[in-house]
């Protein structure tokens, strides 16, 4: 079987910087104070630059709406795979009997591993902390217990896996998930010893991207899972791991100002940003926390209007020409996302890129508070992962959103049939961005609550030992109002914290029907400091505009219209002949519709979300 990144790889290969790694820390013998950073030993419980809190899953609710369906049916998917099938590839590595069905596809592929284990674990996990479904418990208690009895030290998994980096990354987030999330007190002892055994099988030093080597795979983007290990109370091995696997002849360069992604694969690099900003929170050090802005910052220099990236076939732009040995790849020199719609069939890994975003965007914004980082992580919710087929019960999964013309969605085909499709990475990361809804759409500070997403829901907190809870409801962003309600034990002073998207025009907000006297400024969070009772209501106009977005500079007439966050993909059957003025006078078909017409000289062109497209043809970006 190729592997994915083997197949994808179509630059030169060069030496880069690698951090030799002590094995000291990898056997587990050196102590949290040799780790220190700038004189202060890392603390589990302490992270730097006074980040805002996290709500803890159960205490947001999702109302019905596009994400929570989501949420639900790709757990339902997860519900439904039987456990013997789940465990059969780690009992066949452990010369156990394996009754069950073998699910094929990339799970069952000796040369892949069955990483997806590890994420489904995650996703069951993060689903039970939301509703504390017992029936979701009970099965992450029961593939903790079977996973854990297959564990045998010499790691055989890890040795017949091309990347056991990955697969070892995706089981300890699985393992560390069950843990904290799912209050299983075993998952750490089946961390430890998969640790032990996956070890021995990993390269031992971080190892640069383009400088592959056997076992290196993404040894880069594991460091993050480790420092939550370590504070979960994993372990001193775990802190020291995720320092010796930091990224940081990469970091450097980001952190100097430097653009390093070029020829790079995208989804694992914005994965390993992650573990910059999750470093910076453990070991403070500021370099860290430049290199996943910087590094953020260039992946949007290279974005479509969806907000995806990684446009030239998972990799980051510029590649150079490629042409396969047998001739039978030819690529062109691919420099601008002009280029790559003209000349590739695939423009952005859905799911596992929309996950790194979500984690990425969510770090910086807690660190930061800037309000970017939350219209960066809705434009890239709406345009992208929103939209995506459902998983279903067969392992077909929705991989990559396309958005040259004549474009249809469509499940993964392995990469034209050249490898097996079922069961591939994407079908990880779907179920895990898709629970994380609940953990992106609401901060806290010790002064009240950050609304970052504007999704029908409700969270619940306590302030100043009263019990609040605040609900939001609305049809946005197919309207501009969205309806925020307090309820309090008793009447309490806090603030409210709304983000104003940078698109947004002449926003304004009332509380109880009358307007704070301070302006509202787009780019911002909002605050409303005030005394709260039950039944305070806060109306937020967002009004919306048409905008027209190049697809870059070289190619100023192949334009993307753009309304509000969402991008709107025109539907038809040939490319469609349209004018920019025509464009910018797309009308809503009624109020709360998820449809805009556009009149043209062949009639009216029917233009929707991506998450309204289900199998019509479309075009994202129109030439005028």
């Amino acid at each position: 079987m190729t592997d994915r990144r083997e197949f994808l790889s179509n630059t030169v290969i060069a030496v880069g910087g690698a951090l030799l790694t002590p094995s000291s820390v990898l056997s587990g013998n050196s102590t949290a104070h040799d780790l220190s950073v700038s004189g202060r030993t890392p603390d589990p419980d302490f992270e730097y630059g006074d980040p805002l809190w996290e709500f803890r899953y159960r205490d947001v609710h999702l109302a019905p709406c596009l994400q929570q369906a989501q949420f639900e049916q790709t757990h339902a998917i997860l519900m439904g795979l039987d456990d013997d099938g789940l465990l059969r590839p780690f009992r066949m590595a452990a010369d156990l009997p394996a009754p069950g069905r073998d699910l094929g596809g990339w799970y069952s592929a000796p040369e892949c591993g069955p990483a997806t284990f590890g994420q489904w674990l995650s996703a069951l996990s993060r689903h039970y902390a939301a509703t504390e479904d017992g029936s979701s418990l009970e099965k992450v208690k029961r593939l903790v217990k079977g996973y854990t009895d297959c564990i045998e030290s010499a790691g055989n998994l890890y040795k017949l896996a091309v990347e056991p980096s990955y697969v070892y990354d995706k089981f300890v987030c699985g393992l560390v998930d069950a843990f904290r999330f799912a209050h299983v007190p075993e998952a750490l002892d089946a961390l430890a010893r998969s640790t032990d055994a996956a070890l021995k099988h990993l390269p031992g030093t971080v190892v640069d991207e383009l400088a592959r080597k056997d076992a290196a795979g993404e040894s880069y983007t594991i460091s993050e899972n480790q420092f939550i290990a370590w504070q979960c109370g994993a372990g001193p091995r775990h802190l020291g791991i995720g320092r010796c696997y930091l990224y940081d002849s990469f970091f450097h360069s980001l952190a100097k100002g430097d653009n390093d992604l070029p020829g790079r694969h995208a989804y694992s690099h914005v994965n390993s940003l992650c573990s910059a900003a999750k470093a910076y929170l453990v070991l403070g050090d500021e370099k860290y926390l430049k290199a996943a802005v910087s590094g953020l910052d260039f992946v949007e220099q290279q974005s479509w209007a969806t907000g995806g990236w990684g446009a030239a076939g998972e990799t980051f732009l510029p590649i150079p020409a490629y042409r396969s040995p047998d001739g039978s790849v030819d690529s062109p020199t691919i420099n601008t996302l002009g280029d790559a719609l003209e000349h590739l069939q695939t423009h952005f890994e859905t799911p596992c890129g929309a996950y790194a975003h979500f984690k990425l965007t969510r770090y910086l914004l807690r660190i930061t508070k800037d309000s970017h980082y939350g219209d960066s992580m809705e434009r890239v919710m709406y345009n992208t992962v929103l939209g995506a087929l459902p998983l279903n019960k067969f392992g077909a999964a929705f991989y990559q959103s396309n958005y040259h013309a004549y474009a249809r969605k469509a499940y993964f085909d392995g990469y034209g049939h050249l490898i097996q499709a079922e069961w591939p990475c994407c079908s990880g990361t779907l179920p895990q961005v898709a629970a994380d809804y609940h953990v992106s759409t609401y901060f806290r500070d010790p002064q009240g609550v950050f609304v970052n997403l504007y999704i029908p829901s409700s969270a619940r907190w306590e302030q100043q030992g009263a019990q609040v809870s605040l609900t939001q409801s609305g049809l946005y962003p197919l309207a501009n109002d969205i309806a925020l309600e307090i309820s309090v034990s008793r009447p309490t002073r806090f603030a409210v914290r709304l983000r104003i998207p940078g698109w947004a025009q002449s926003p304004t907000i009332r509380v109880n029907g009358k307007e704070p006297r301070q302006s509202v400024q787009t780019g911002t969070f909002a605050t409303i400091h005030r005394k709260w009772t039950s039944g305070d209501r806060i109306v937020l106009q967002l009004p919306r505009r048409l905008e027209l977005q190049a697809v870059d500079s070289r190619h100023p007439d192949s334009v993307a219209l753009v309304c509000g966050p969402l991008v709107l993909f025109a539907i038809a059957d040939d490319r469609p002949k349209v004018t920019r003025a025509q464009l910018l006078a797309a009308k809503q078909q009624s109020p709360n519709a998820a449809e805009w017409q556009v009149a043209t000289v062949n009639g009216l062109l029917r233009m929707i979300p991506f998450s309204a497209i289900k199998d019509e043809m479309y075009f994202t970006y129109l030439s005028v």
